[in-house]
């Protein structure tokens, strides 16, 4: 072995030429690959080859948390038919105007009244029983024709009704001591009230069908026919 040539089987004892060696070998085989990739235009998979969508993962915790809680559920809001509406509110109304009349005996003198054949102003009879009568039958019955009448008789019964009760209600604070009392039983028939006027007068129309809107008029045809 000349002078000053290294030494292969000293080095290779060692374990220092043979690692130092094999690294350069391993960046001579892995640096070219990088230059032979294509670094213009996108890499597009070769024809015939099927092409699947990989789920992203991720690594937070939000999603599966949200998950993990039950949907909160929402209260079914059903629409009330009109008629429901107007004999509830009758209904309410007539109890109001009734225990209105029957609270009242609490007020002092009224019991004495009654007992000596007076109330208000006017005199106990047979006619001021039933006056009395009819005005509380009204409302009763308008429960059972608010849910019985037809659509066009129904409203129009409703707005009369309640129309003609607003003055009625009213005359019952005249002359009444007790003003905190009948003032609160009056306004609360009166919203009552208004409310049967505000249902009977937007009362649901539906529009014609299409064959009936299309359909000529009978009598047209027929005085058509007839000519």
């Amino acid at each position: 072995m000349p002078d000053g040539a290294p030494d292969s089987d000293h080095g290779s004892r060692l374990g220092v030429g043979a690692p130092r060696r094999t690294r350069r070998k391993y960046e001579r085989e892995t640096m070219p690959s990088a230059r032979r990739t294509p670094a213009s235009g996108p890499r597009r998979p070769p024809p015939g080859s099927a092409i699947v969508d990989l789920p992203i993962l991720t690594t937070t915790t939000e999603p599966m948390m949200r998950t993990g809680q039950p949907p909160t559920a929402t209260l079914e809001d059903q629409p009330i038919p009109v008629r429901a509406k107007l004999a509830a509110t009758w209904t309410s109304f007539m109890f109001l105007y009734a225990y209105v009349d029957i609270l009242n005996f609490f007020t002092p003198g009224v019991i004495e009244d009654i007992l000596d054949g007076k109330v208000f102003e006017f005199a106990l009879s047979q006619t001021f029983s039933t006056t009395a009568l009819t005005l509380m039958a009204i409302p009763i019955l308008m429960v059972v024709l608010s849910t019985t009448l037809p659509a066009r008789a129904n409203r129009i019964m409703n707005l009369v009704v309640a129309s003609l009760y607003v003055p009625v209600t009213a005359f019952n604070a005249a002359g009444e001591s007790w003003l905190y009392f009948y003032g609160l039983g009056i306004v609360l028939e009166l919203i009552l009230l208004a409310l049967i006027v505000r249902y009977a007068w937007t009362w649901p129309r539906t529009a014609p069908s299409a064959s009936t809107a299309t359909s000529p008029d009978r009598e047209t045809v027929r005085a058509q026919q007839q000519a």
